[in-house]
């Protein structure tokens, strides 16, 4: 006897992976690793610091 195979499994499957290959492409294009993001705050915020120090109150 045959199993039977449920379709729905099969194009949600398909549908999961093709945005998860779109997302792995927009990573690549546009995406910054989490210690990229950390220092460009940290920067920001050092900058904000020195320039908070220097104005004359």
């Amino acid at each position: 006897m045959t199993k039977v195979t449920n379709l729905n499994h099969f194009r949600k499957a398909k549908a999961r992976s093709e945005k998860r290959a779109g997302a792995d492409a927009n990573a690549v294009k546009f995406g910054r690793t989490k210690a990229q993001k950390n220092l460009e705050s940290a920067r920001a915020e050092k900058a904000i610091r020195d320039l908070d120090g220097k104005s004359i109150s």
